[in-house]
């Protein structure tokens, strides 16, 4: 007797995950990505750190 590899009913051998309804699919649409987000996030890192080290520091 062969079985599949691929079984569609796997997750839903426990009771309680046979009670739950079907995984929602949602394709989520692409972010929009803007162009000064690194640069924010750079000094926003660089000011995190300096406050950090100057804090123990001094």
């Amino acid at each position: 007797m062969q079985r599949r590899h691929v079984l569609t009913s796997e997750s839903a051998r426990h009771p309680f995950r046979r009670t739950l309804p079907p995984p929602a699919i949602s394709v989520a649409p692409p972010a929009a990505k803007d162009d000064d987000s690194d640069v924010k996030l750079f000094l926003l890192s660089f000011a995190a750190f300096f406050t950090c080290f100057y804090t123990f520091i001094f």
